[in-house]
């Protein structure tokens, strides 16, 4: 059974505009917090809308009854656990990859300073944004699209969208290096016969890891340029940048073999 288009296109603005209607009573109720705070209530709401919806409508659209194993999520936890450090291992590389080109070309140097604040907000972020973005991304959109559109097309479709859908448009750069990312996750879960924890961890480690380098292990000169570094100026992105293209094309590469194999 196919799911509407409309039903794909529709379902998480849906949830998001419920999480950001639920968030807004907070700024009488709680008025000294920031807007940003609000807002980040907000897609914690919607989260847990996604988390309470999605195995309705896995049922109901997909008419797949085990829709947490469908989504690479309720693996056995030797596969879980296996697929998760494969990807943090794989993040460390890309990280140490970046890192090393930088002081090696003087554009950074060492710092290695950590405090317990920044462990925190790094592992909220490994957290955070590796497990949301990868349930919806790699979980539920990709097994949407391979509905629709056939597994080959669903693929690229996904990565595509991913890309889009974060803010590229003042770094042009940055748009290739997402959709090289998202076909990467893409190409990881399949190769972890459709656990999405080894995604999680790799997108996890990505963000959190390099949250850490930039803010406690590195000191990036201003001076390096956003076609090598990454784009972002204070906030640099290195995936949009010729370093972080080169990793991710060489672990796209490495994962070749896994392009025409169709999720479990």
């Amino acid at each position: 059974m196919k799911p509407h288009w409309w039903g794909t296109l529709l379902y998480v603005p849906v949830l998001y505009g419920l999480g950001w209607l639920a968030s807004r009573p907070l700024l009488l109720l709680a008025p000294s917090w920031r807007t940003d705070q609000v807002d980040l209530a907000g897609l914690a709401v919607s989260l847990l809308l996604l988390l309470l919806t999605l195995p309705l409508r896995l049922r109901r659209v997909w008419q797949d009854p085990q829709p947490w194993q469908r989504l690479g999520l309720a693996v056995p936890l030797a596969l879980a656990l296996r697929s998760g450090v494969r990807g943090l291992l794989k993040a460390l590389v890309l990280l140490l990859l970046v890192a090393a080109a930088l002081v090696l070309a003087g554009q950074a140097q060492w710092l290695g300073e950590l405090n317990s604040a920044l462990l925190i907000n790094g592992l909220l972020l490994l957290v955070g944004v590796g497990f949301a973005e990868e349930l919806l991304f790699r979980g539920w959109l990709w097994g949407e699209l391979e509905l629709q559109v056939g597994a080959r097309r669903a693929l690229l479709l996904q990565a595509l969208i991913f890309a889009l859908l974060h803010p590229w448009y003042r770094a042009p750069g940055l748009l290739g290096g997402l959709i090289l990312l998202g076909l990467v996750l893409a190409l990881q879960r399949r190769a972890d016969g459709g656990s999405l924890w080894g995604a999680i961890g790799l997108h996890g480690g990505l963000v959190g890891g390099w949250f850490l380098v930039q803010k406690g292990l590195l000191q990036i000169s201003p001076a390096a340029p956003g076609w090598w570094v990454g784009p972002g100026g204070a906030d640099i992105n290195p995936i949009g940048g010729l370093i972080g293209w080169i990793g991710l094309a060489a672990l796209l590469w490495a994962r070749r073999h896994w392009w025409a194999q169709p999720l479990p």
